[in-house]
């Protein structure tokens, strides 16, 4: 899918396709054209008001906070797993009816024991460690220690496995970087 589809709201497009159909309908209306009243109606409202559904339930795409180099582009194109590409694709595109990036993820690790205390994903980056293709996963983490998430380093392994190490880092107070590393086979 093109990078601008996935940076476009499907909220927004229904919301603006909704209003300038609604008006269009108003205006047939006030001028006494029926047959452009009753599309304007029948069509422009609901769709409007699904653009309004849409909008209220939109989880925004998590920002990529550093350019890809090209080296780390054919390194991805070479090392990703499945499980790296489908995460760098569900989090940086918009999302429908769901409370946060990777929550289902989280609360199998039990690193989100409840609303308040969750970890948030700031960002994500992509970059070479070693010679290896990671994904860093920018958390921002004031609740949830370090020590708490480096003690779940195994279990987010074997849930982000085959071919995946992960690597757990605090780059600053209340911040978790967990890099999830290929580790290509041999």
């Amino acid at each position: 899918m093109p990078s601008f589809l996935r940076q476009t709201s499907l909220g927004a497009i229904a919301l603006v396709a909704g209003a300038a159909i609604t008006v269009i309908g108003f205006g047939a209306y006030f001028s006494g054209n029926a047959t452009l009243n009753l599309a304007g109606f029948f069509y422009g409202i609901p769709i409007l008001l699904i653009g309004l559904a849409l909008k209220s339930a939109e989880l925004k795409p998590t920002p990529v906070t550093q350019e890809t180099p090209p080296d780390v582009l054919q390194l991805r194109e070479q090392q990703a797993t499945p499980t790296q590409n489908q995460i760098r694709n569900d989090v940086t595109r918009y999302r429908y009816a769901q409370r946060a990036h990777l929550l289902e993820a989280l609360e199998h690790l039990r690193l989100s024991p409840n609303d308040t205390e969750r970890p948030v994903l700031d960002g994500i980056r992509e970059e070479n460690v070693g010679g290896a293709y990671a994904l860093i996963l920018e958390f921002d983490s004031p609740r949830i220690s370090l020590e708490t998430w480096q003690s779940k380093c195994d279990d987010m392994t074997t849930f982000f496995g085959p071919g995946v190490r992960v690597e757990v880092q605090q780059p600053d107070e209340d911040f978790i970087d967990v890099a999830l590393i290929s580790e290509p086979q041999s």
